[in-house]
């Protein structure tokens, strides 16, 4: 069964392409998406163009043969449409944002999520408590992705099922899975990324009540570590796997669900291959 990282983050430092993948073999990792330095708004953005951001994300991308490159996008900069145009011209699989000084709902993004979803490219949106000193967790609540509803044709993924608030992220993916019932034009789909973002005695919680609560996720989750790239932690991931498979064996989560969980649904948000979707 291949394994797939969805959230391994660029640091500042030298491209280490051997290192990088050497690490992620030993981890037992066959790729996954890779997100670009952030922008100069974030609290650890630095001051490279976009540009110089793009072309140190390819240079990491060429580090595997399924290794997908990300660009984070602060869409509320005055040139994000013009960042988000030359991305995908460069061929990006997909895009990064991090609501840290602005709703989901901002209108400024909005219009930008609609360029994204135009050129047929999902987003990778942190989402639950936000770390770094700023005041920013506000913006990152699960139901402020709700506005996303309106954004056609687009597919997204909040990271970390939202944790601490991951009964309301939950909750959200019912909720659009609700409005196709009542709405059955929309074409908007939600993800979740259960990249740890908790401690791992509540994750078993969140996990079992993920898939007991009832509604269809097993085609949309995506599995991540938030792991740097450039000095990928194979250890943590290995064990991060192995105490996650231990709760899909506990929920007796059958090997067509692992596969979607590792790989599969992956592929269908990066729009490589179709599939089912639980809406």
């Amino acid at each position: 069964m291949k394994v797939f990282d969805v959230h391994m983050h660029i640091g500042e430092g030298p491209v280490n392409k051997n290192d990088f993948a050497g690490k992620l073999k030993t981890a037992g990792v066959d790729g996954g998406a890779i997100l670009s330095q952030p922008p100069s708004s974030f609290i650890h953005g630095g001051k490279l163009s976009t540009a110089e951001r793009l072309d140190n994300l390819f240079l990491w991308a060429d580090s595997g043969p399924a290794l997908y490159p990300f660009f984070w996008v602060d869409p509320t900069e005055e040139d994000a449409g013009e960042q988000v145009k030359t991305a995908c011209g460069r061929g990006v699989s997909g895009f990064k944002i991090i609501c840290n000084h602005f709703y989901p709902g901002d209108d400024r993004a909005m219009k930008i999520y609609k360029l994204i979803a135009k050129a047929g490219k999902p987003v990778l949106f942190h989402s639950g408590i936000c770390w770094g000193g700023q005041v920013s967790s506000k913006y990152n609540r699960p139901s402020e992705f709700e506005a996303l509803i309106e954004v056609d044709g687009l597919k997204f993924a909040l990271a970390h099922l939202s944790w601490p608030w991951s009964e309301e992220c939950i909750a959200v993916y019912g909720k659009f899975l609700d409005a196709y019932s009542n709405r059955p034009d929309l074409s908007v789909e939600m993800f979740l990324d259960i990249t740890p973002g908790d401690f791992s005695e509540a994750r078993r919680d969140i996990l079992e009540r993920l898939f007991t609560i009832g509604y269809e996720v097993s085609n949309n989750i995506l599995y991540g570590t938030d792991r740097s790239v450039n000095n990928y932690d194979f250890e943590c991931a290995k064990r991060w796997i192995k105490r996650d498979n231990e709760v899909f064996t506990r929920l007796k989560l059958g090997n067509e669900v692992l596969e979607g969980i590792y790989s599969g649904n992956l592929m269908r948000f990066l729009g490589i291959l179709p599939g089912q979707s639980g809406h």
